[in-house]
């Protein structure tokens, strides 16, 4: 179905690359199953776009597939790899890499078949927002592919283009420059935003250039004052260097040749599972310093990730330099006009009481994900000293990845984050001293193993209301422990209790992470005291995953793209899992 033009076109490779490619996408499916890759090939049957992504990228889509941001950089720079990535952000504030791709081209037809392939990847779950270049062949691709997520365009990318498209401006670019940032920042109504765009355009004589006029016709896809319902998770930065993106980076140069980034690729996995664990063994061990005594602080201190906390915290501490104005009042809405003494600007902040909405002219929540300074002084003059639940997102919670959504009272959250912890930095100590011998791995095994089934019992019963405080739990669990584990097996689940209680006071000696070695969900070591197999047993049941052995384990073979074994899946066309016609 592709045309005239696109016939023949492939990836420019260097001698030896395609075989390269092959022996790398077995490798890791090899090593985890789950990994997915696909190629498309051209009517010569060359490679013309290939795509991939891990088994950790496909599980973190799952919790932090909100937003996600396709970077076509490498490729639009004329990197020696025409690299595009798929990017996410985790609770953490880290990059999640949810795939890459090599492209031949930036045609309507590439961007199709990736964004379709991507798309059977994540299990076809669509994210609520995609943030690209501004580019028409995308974006006929992203309404063909997936008709329900918002198509923004990053603002570092427009913000980027300015000098290079209006580059006979450079006398007056200063100038330009802060009336334009005025116009798309500090427009607070479409109406407002309208105004200063034409007097801007009048100003400069820009009416008739092509490229400013493409960017009045794609205002909903970038002006901020157009993004009052997204939200970015912190992915539309003003600059590159201030994004995500940018970490990848230092892995990626201009000359970088594909064999040096397939090298880099497993760094970047390995570097990304030790920077998520040992945020997480954080998360479970260390409680955030309060530096006020601001109600707001107190209530996401036990609420908010490390990371997220603590850029929280600087606007809780940032609205004691803030005035505020009364402005206007309708029915339940109030508008206020808030001085920054910081940045020395003026913000207007709506408030609806009825529906707990607020709204600030920064932007903050849509770009950030958590509520400004003045969004808080507006708060406090009202007499709200808790965070409304609609602004506290759980992507930047320590429950971002519990698979119950948060519940309207923060007051639960909190209350179940903490259990949380708890249970966490208890299942560390127990791991510690279920692993020194093989009876007392057998001793934890047991011990993990019914009570996962009476906690998901528990949790499926309709009549489950409330539930126990954690001491009432550690009592309960230390009784069940002595009715179920003979006396000569109580010495190592009385050390595993000791420890618990301990843990509060003590500090952990040692993580137990080392770079390549990091857990995930999704996989589960099963195996002797000597060896274990790293294997997907999510499609197995509780029985078959049990009586496995690590033989047996060592032959489940993954069905991917609809029952191709993977033998013979390098050989498979698109057309083979494409019948939909891309658009024309």
């Amino acid at each position: 179905m592709r045309n005239q033009h696109d016939k023949g076109r492939s990836l420019v490779l260097e001698a030896g690359d395609a075989q390269l490619l092959l022996e790398f996408f077995m490798h890791m499916q090899e090593e985890n199953p789950r990994f997915f890759y696909a190629v498309d090939l051209n009517e010569e049957h060359r490679l013309r776009n290939v795509f991939w992504v891990d088994s950790k990228g496909m599980e973190d889509y799952n919790f932090f597939g909100d937003v996600v941001c396709f970077d076509t950089t490498y490729f639009a720079n004329k990197y020696k790899i025409p690299l595009a990535l798929f990017v996410g952000v985790n609770h953490h504030i880290q990059p999640s890499l949810f795939g890459c791709a090599l492209i031949a081209d930036d045609t309507v037809n590439t961007f199709f078949w990736l964004m379709q392939t991507w798309f059977m990847a994540m299990g076809e779950r669509a994210p609520q927002v995609i943030l690209t270049d501004q580019n028409n062949a995308l974006k006929t691709a992203i309404v063909a592919v997936l008709p329900q997520t918002r198509h923004c365009y990053c603002l570092w990318h427009i913000l980027e283009k300015v000098p290079r498209q209006l580059e006979y401006m450079s006398l007056w670019h200063e100038n330009f420059m802060e009336k334009f940032h005025k116009c798309i920042f500090k427009s607070w109504t479409e109406e407002q935003f309208e105004k200063r765009w034409w007097k801007l355009l009048d100003k400069f004589h820009l009416r008739e250039v092509e490229w400013v006029h493409s960017l009045y016709e794609d205002r909903k896809y970038w002006v901020p004052t157009f993004m009052r319902d997204v939200s970015f998770a912190g992915l539309s930065a003003m600059m590159r260097s201030e994004s995500l993106n940018c970490l990848f980076d230092k892995y990626v140069l201009e000359e970088t040749s594909l064999r040096e980034f397939v090298e880099h690729y497993k760094i970047i996995l390995e570097d990304g599972y030790e920077e998520e664990a040992k945020a997480d063994f954080d998360a479970w061990h260390e409680t955030p310093e309060l530096k006020s005594p601001s109600p707001f602080e107190k209530q996401m201190s036990l609420v908010y990730t490390h990371e997220i906390f603590k850029k929280f915290q600087g606007e809780v501490l940032g609205a004691a330099a803030c005035h505020i104005k009364k402005e206007s009042e309708d029915g339940t809405t109030i508008v206020y006009t808030v001085k920054d003494f910081e940045d020395t600007e003026n913000y207007m902040v709506e408030w609806d009481k009825s529906k707990s909405d607020i709204y600030c002219s920064c932007h903050s929540f849509e770009y950030k994900g958590y509520l400004c300074r003045h969004g808080i002084v507006v708060l406090q003059m009202s007499g709200i000293f808790n965070i409304p639940p609609g602004y506290v997102l759980q992507r930047w919670t320590n429950a971002a990845k519990s698979r119950h959504a948060m519940s309207e009272k923060l007051v639960e959250v909190q209350t179940k984050v903490r259990r949380f912890n708890d249970l966490c930095r208890r299942a560390i100590i127990l791991g510690e001293e279920g692993s020194l011998s093989q009876q007392s791995y057998s001793v934890a095994l047991c011990a993990i193993r019914e009570a996962l089934k009476q906690c998901a019992g528990v949790n499926n019963s309709v009549e489950n209301i409330a539930g126990p405080s954690v001491i009432e739990e550690e009592n309960q669990c230390h009784n069940t422990l002595k009715e179920r584990i003979p006396d000569s097996q109580l010495t190592s689940a009385n050390k595993v209790t000791r420890r618990a209680e301990a843990g509060k006071e003590e500090s952990i000696k040692s993580s137990p992470m080392k770079r390549g070695n990091v857990p995930y969900s999704g996989a589960a070591s099963v195996g002797s005291e000597d060896g274990f197999n790293i294997v997907d047993v999510s499609d197995l049941g509780p029985t078959q995953s049990h009586n496995m052995m690590p033989a047996q384990l060592q032959h489940v073979v993954p069905t991917l793209f609809y029952g191709i074994p993977p033998s013979q899946f390098h050989n498979v066309a698109s057309t083979h899992f494409n019948e939909a016609n891309p658009p024309r």
